[in-house]
């Protein structure tokens, strides 16, 4: 029961995610279909909150003494992300940030895609929805790396030794 607790933290965190509380499940043998739900739910908890607030906090803090430089990166972040979404999304935006959010590399999540859209100014509504989508699909990918999927797929094609 303890791992389902730290593991649904995790998921909140930023640039952690789901990217590193599914693995952590599945690495301490939790139910596999329980530590995905888990994830998701943890990870899609905040993103209401970030939509709404964010850009107010990191506005206001990026001019004070101690946290100036880390809330300025959060906005930079934030912003570029943002302006990449829009240059390569056209009229797809809600496919953008969907596919943003959804591919578990590096400095994309939740997080990072909920500041976007809230920068950019995207429908709450539809940026909720992408945002999830991303979501259930980052976390299909971890899933399956974490079993071993891809693992199992790698030994299959590659060549005999």
């Amino acid at each position: 029961m303890i791992h389902y607790i730290i593991e649904f933290f995790i998921s909140m965190v930023p640039l952690v995610e789901l990217r590193g509380a599914i693995p952590y499940a599945i690495g301490f043998d939790c139910n596999k279909i329980a530590a995905y739900i888990i994830a998701i739910i943890g990870n899609m908890l905040p993103v209401p909150f970030i939509y709404f607030f964010a850009r107010k906090i990191l506005l206001w803090g990026k001019d004070k003494k101690y946290i100036g430089k880390f809330f300025t990166w959060c906005l930079n972040k934030g912003e570029k992300s943002g302006q990449k979404l829009q240059s390569k999304s056209e009229k797809g935006l809600f496919i953008a940030l969907m596919l943003f959010v959804g591919i578990p590399l590096p400095g994309t999540g939740a997080w990072t895609g909920t500041l976007a859209a809230s920068l950019l100014d995207i429908d709450f509504k539809k940026s909720i929805i992408a945002v999830l989508l991303g979501v259930i699909i980052a976390g299909v990918i971890m899933w399956l790396a974490s079993v071993g999927v891809f693992g199992a797929i790698g030994a299959i094609f590659a060549p005999n030794q």
